[in-house]
């Protein structure tokens, strides 16, 4: 492999081009000035000496970083790098036209000078011919949403400043402007007519919290900032951090501009997808408006509301009952049902109900998998997506006799960090547009109609076409310690030879209650890239494997189950003859990193490891993060002063005295899922024992640590430095 650290004085003879292709962690100190480890910073102060270097060369940075790749590709290395991460396309939320000729998308672009990802829209013939943007600029364009005549398309934009709402005539091109708001809008839906646009917001709510009377301050004087007082439960949000006593409500506005009008009123949150009633009067949509609703993470129910603000209750069942699409006829609402046992998984079922809430029906009763998604066809019948052994699939069910069938597979690739399972579809005449990537390429747009499928764009040719990325094997095995059987996948080095053994890296992934699948990861293929098999799996507890297996970390995780599992598979692969079991390491994030800290408590077989985003108490846990509310009662027996042992058991900090892993822990300084006193617990532990750890905290990013490309490409190249450290 190659060796990771830097000459700076080298940089001083080399063209701007090969500075730019540098495979070095000074790529990451520029982008992302976290702290190097001791082995690449054997310099000295890494920051400083590469800054001079780069000004005793009287080469500018941003000149540099600012050049095309494509204009490179003489010197292009023939593997995935990490400057390769800015050149990233993915495409998303594909939107059939009425008449299902036209798709419109939101393709997402990483800006490596503001390294930041910026979204716009384009629309494509299903032929695949005038593939051409909507809308394109350094601001933000997204959620397009054709109005029922297709002449129309309503889409969200940052052009001024705020997210705000814009319709665009498809024939002239002319756009207007229908909403001046202060919060972000979401949930866009027209109405039958085309009249109207209905749309949620967050509105301030008129509470008034706890609060004390000051004195008053002279003019002129410069005080400290004002005290902040929580009363909610709910007070945070990953991402967001303290949240301001707010609500989610339902506005509708004319369609061809004019003041928003707020429907839903009360201090309860009405969310998720809006559909309106054939008489486009009534929109149906889900709330949970009990008094209690903080500690009721598994209840909502069905609404409509009409244009005075009249509120009716359509469903009461227990459990969520949510996501509402009203059929053509305006005769059917089908939505998505959850039973409200306190587990931590639970399939999602599509029902049916009439349009007045009688005659509710589980039509995939039959389906072991959680469904989502729907979209009518005619009266007769319901498309809906299901994630089926790490890959999303579009299935088919009839109204009258809920018989299923299978219209494709395949869809993914929006996950471009982790091979996560992802992808959606829309339909519209007849005609399919879904999201569909490879395991070398992120996500571009396919069409279907009947049995025929086309691919319509190619977002990444121009990068990945003149390069040779990691194989995929798939492959299962049995856990040792019950014998269940556990899918995986192995990432091999692009340049693999099959006389070789190779040095493994196991990435595991978050959840627990997610999966992996065959599809593109720029992290895993980059590890690949620097001479590594990488293996992942969807471990017990993984989604789409059934409502079973899903289960089987109830009250387990982590523990020497799902230890057993990853441990299982490595041994498989030495079985195979691929791996050099002198020559192991072990990463994960989030679920992940718990399952990471968990295990090397538990072995001592890896070299080195690398823990993201973990929970290493969950005592502490569930009482600081954004998620304890729901966490508690779905994923543990009882309160933490009640289930001490449980708790406990179940933390990697109980194992903690038997590591002596070198590892690396890298966690987002505003990170509200997994707060960063979690890993800072473990770092003061692991320093206590004087095992060889290095604490990176990245600055300004929530649990999505790598939202940001240089983040992404950051977490990568510290992962990669630190295990070689141990080669």
């Amino acid at each position: 492999m190659m060796h990771r650290s830097v000459n700076f004085n080298y940089l001083k003879t080399q063209p701007k081009s090969a500075i730019l292709r540098m495979n070095t962690l000074a790529f990451i100190i520029v982008f992302l000035g976290v702290q190097a480890s001791s082995a690449v910073a054997q310099n000295g102060t890494v920051g400083k000496e590469f800054a001079q270097s780069f000004a005793q060369s009287g080469v500018s940075g941003a000149a540099i970083i600012a050049q095309e790749n494509k204009a490179l590709t003489g010197l292009a290395h023939p593997h995935f790098q990490p400057e390769d991460i800015f050149e990233l396309e993915v495409a998303s939320d594909p939107q059939v036209s009425p008449n299902g000729k036209k798709i419109a998308y939101v393709r997402r672009s990483n800006d490596i000078m503001d390294d930041t990802t910026r979204a716009s829209i384009w629309i494509v013939d299903v032929s695949g011919e005038n593939h051409r943007p909507v809308i394109s600029s350094q601001k933000n364009h997204y959620s397009p949403r054709w109005s029922p005549d297709g002449k129309r398309l309503a889409y969200v934009s940052t052009a001024e400043g705020a997210p705000q709402l814009y319709v665009r005539w498809m024939d002239t091109g002319q756009t207007a402007l229908v909403t001046n708001v202060a919060s972000s809008l979401s949930s866009i839906a027209w109405s039958r007519d085309g009249k109207t646009i209905a749309f949620s917001m967050s509105v301030a709510s008129d509470e008034k919290p706890f609060s004390v009377k000051m004195p008053a301050k002279p003019k002129g004087a410069n005080w400290a900032d004002s005290f902040q007082y929580i009363t909610k439960a709910r007070y945070q949000a990953d991402g967001r951090g303290l949240l301001d006593p707010a609500y989610t409500q339902i506005f509708i506005v004319p369609s061809d501009g004019g003041s928003a009008r707020q429907l839903s009123i009360g201090n309860f949150h009405h969310s998720g997808t809006l559909s309106w009633g054939a008489d486009s009067e009534h929109l149906y949509f889900s709330a949970n408006r009990s008094e209690n609703w903080e500690y009721e993470p598994n209840e909502s129910d069905i609404y409509s509301i009409d244009m005075s603000g009249a509120l009716q209750q359509i469903s009461n069942a227990p459990g969520l009952e949510n996501n509402p699409v009203v059929s053509p006829n305006g005769k059917f609402i089908a939505y998505s049902k959850r039973d409200d046992k306190n587990l931590a998984y639970r399939n999602r079922y599509l029902h049916v109900m009439d349009i007045n809430g009688e005659n509710d029906k589980n039509l995939s009763a039959s389906v072991d998998n959680a469904v989502s998604n729907f979209h009518w066809k005619g009266n007769a019948g319901i498309y809906y997506q299901q994630m089926v052994r790490g890959v999303t699939q579009i299935d088919y069910v009839t109204l009258a006799s809920a018989k299923h069938s299978n219209i494709t597979n395949g869809l993914g690739g929006v996950s471009l960090g982790r091979p996560y399972t992802s992808g959606t579809f829309d339909y519209a005449d007849a005609t399919f547009a879904f999201t569909k990537g490879r395991h070398d390429r992120p996500a571009d747009i396919f069409v279907q109609q009947g049995s025929k499928q086309a691919q319509l764009t190619q977002l990444n040719e121009d990068l990945f076409g003149h390069k040779t990325l990691g194989a995929i094997e798939e492959f299962t095995y049995n856990s040792s310690i019950d014998g269940e059987e556990i899918h995986g996948w192995y990432i091999l080095p692009p340049d693999y030879d099959a006389s070789k053994k190779y040095p493994l890296i196991i990435e595991i992934h978050g959840g627990p209650h997610l999966a992996y699948g065959p599809h593109f990861t720029a992290e895993l293929q980059r590890m690949a890239a620097e001479g590594y098999i990488v293996f992942y799996n969807n471990h017990r507890g993984s989604s789409g494997y059934g409502e079973r297996f899903a289960l089987l970390l109830q009250n387990k995780y982590s523990s020497k189950y799902d230890f057993a599992d990853h441990m299982s598979g490595i041994d498989a692969l030495i079985e195979k003859g691929l791996v050099n079991e002198e020559r192991l390491y072990i990463t994960g994030g989030s679920a992940g990193g718990i399952a990471t800290a968990y295990a090397i408590g538990l072995t001592d077989r890896f070299k080195a490891a690398v823990v993201a985003k973990p929970v290493i108490n969950w005592l502490s846990k569930v009482l600081t993060a954004d998620s304890g509310l729901s966490q508690i009662p779905n994923q543990f027996p009882g309160m933490p002063w009640e289930e001490f042992e449980h708790y406990w058991e179940r933390s990697p900090l109980s194992l903690v005295g038997n590591v002596t892993t070198p590892t690396m822990l890298i966690t987002g300084v505003d990170d509200k899922r997994t707060p960063m006193s979690e890993t800072v617990q473990y770092y003061q532990a692991l320093k206590l024992l004087k095992v060889d750890t290095v604490l990176v905290k990245v600055p300004g990013a929530s649990h999505a640590i790598a939202n940001r490309p240089s983040h992404l490409v950051g977490k990568i190249e510290n992962i990669l430095a630190w295990f070689e450290k141990y080669e």
